[in-house]
Parts: structure tokens; sequence; C-alpha cells
């Protein structure tokens, strides 16, 4: 299969460097359209659709296939190859984050940096480890999908993106629930939500930018220290706006704090 036409991959801008954005669950390429403009003049950049997602191959979506997040990381290098790629800079999105992090970890010459946007290597708690929610927590997310999808994307959006006074910033992320196929949104949730990445960490060395909201309910601030301690070749900013969707409700910090981590030496 044509890996480029599988992701709906799009290719803008002049650069040498290649800088390849990944979102997250619900959403799709479009969501980047206030940050990634902004990196045209300098890099050549790459969009995709996850498989499940936007524009994708809605026919290449294999539940058993992607029952983890690295086929998807799989699905990433694939067009890497494609496009011909060396030391590219991903940036990921939430559950994106961690596919762009597996994917630097399965061919780190790939891969020159890492930018990981409300990042979350485990969403449950565990033993001296915030995740920000109990397995019943999780349970009753998935029952509440599996009961009405629809219902369920109306009610959790205005908790992800966290701005009441922004409504159309809601609206557009429940919109772009709402248009992912049902079937496909509930299998990614489960192997989002139950996934469990903290053990590939120590393995990871590629310079990563963590990008941190001040107040995530789906990642809180605890995620972000942890992650920056177990990566040594890491930087955390603290993004202050609310929510789980920096690049939609604070795309101006998100890009200056990107620039500020790809004109600096590596960690």
């Amino acid at each position: 299969m044509d890996n480029l036409k599988r992701n709906n991959v799009t290719v803008l801008g002049t650069g040498q460097q290649t800088i390849v954005f990944v979102h997250g669950f619900g959403c799709n390429q479009h969501m980047w359209r206030l940050v990634a403009p902004a990196f045209e003049s300098r890099y050549r950049v790459v969009l995709l659709d996850l498989v499940g997602a936007g524009n994708s191959d809605l026919a290449a979506y294999h539940p058993a296939h992607y029952s983890t997040l690295a086929a998807h990381a799989d699905d990433v290098l694939a067009v890497l190859r494609e496009l011909e790629v060396e030391q590219a800079i991903l940036v990921g999105h939430s559950v994106g984050a961690m596919i762009v992090m597996l994917a630097a970890l399965r061919e780190p010459a790939r891969v020159a940096r890492l930018v990981f946007v409300a990042p979350s290597p485990r969403y449950l708690n565990d033993v001296d480890y915030l995740g920000g929610f109990e397995p019943a927590d999780i349970q009753e997310l998935l029952d509440a999908m599996d009961d009405n999808y629809l219902g369920w994307s109306a009610g959790i959006t205005p908790v992800i993106m966290g701005h009441p006074e922004r409504p159309e910033l809601t609206q557009e992320l429940n919109n772009s629930f709402c248009r992912t196929e049902p079937n496909i949104a509930r299998h990614f949730a489960r192997v989002t939500f139950l996934s469990d990445n903290r053990a590939d960490l120590p393995q990871l060395d590629t310079p990563t930018l963590i990008l941190q909201c001040a107040q995530d309910a789906l990642a809180p601030r605890a995620v972000g220290d942890y992650l920056h301690r177990q990566l040594p070749a890491s930087t955390l900013v603290v993004i202050e706006t609310t929510g789980h969707c920096p690049h939609l409700s604070a795309p101006q910090p998100t890009i200056e704090a990107m620039n500020h981590f790809l004109a600096s030496e590596p960690a």
C-alpha cells in the first residue's frame, strides 16, 4: 500500500530538515493548522492522519494490528522511509507523543529531536506515579463510549479543551471526535488509555521538549515532571493555559517554545 495515501500525508514547506506533526486521539492533521505554518519557511513540514483518523484509509484499520501504539509508530516510520527522511523532528500531541517516541526508539537515526505536546506515558495512577485516573475512572469512560459515543464526546470535549470562555474550540474538538468512526474510536481509546510506556523512557536519549499545560485534566503537571525526571535529554516548558490542546488554545506560546528548543544546542 502507498504509505503516503494510507496516512493522508501532506507535505509543505521548503526547508532541508523535515518536521513531522502527529495528532492525538480523536483528532487529525487539521488540528495543527495554527502551529505548523510557522515552520514552513524553514522546514519541510509533514502532516499526517493516523490510520483510523481524518482522511486516512479507514479500511486499513485492523484492531488486532493496531492493538498497541507501536503499530502507529511503524506507520510514521514507513512514511519517513517513503519520503527518504533522516534526522527528522517529530512532534506528537497527547498519545501522539508516545507514538513518536516509539518511532525514535525503533529507528533513532531517522529522528534528531522530539517535541511532546501534553504527553502522558500512562494515564492510570500507580505506586509512586500520578497519571490522573483511577482504574474505575477509565472503565467508566470506556463504558460511556460504548453506551453513547456521541453523547460521551459532547460531555468529555469541554473537559479536554478546558476553555469554557472559548466555546468554538470545544465545538471544533467535539466535531472532530464525532467525525471519527465510533468503532475505531472506541478501540483506539482502549489502546490509548490503557497504555503504559514508562518502561520505554530510560531507553530514549533523543533531545526532547516536553510542553506541559499549567492545568490539564488528562495529563496533570505531575506527569510532565515525571517525564522530565525520566528523560535526561529533555527540556520541560509549562505553558500558562488550561486544557489538553495548547496547539489550539495557545498556539503562539507553543510555537515560541518549539522555536527556542530547536534553536538551542542539544541537551
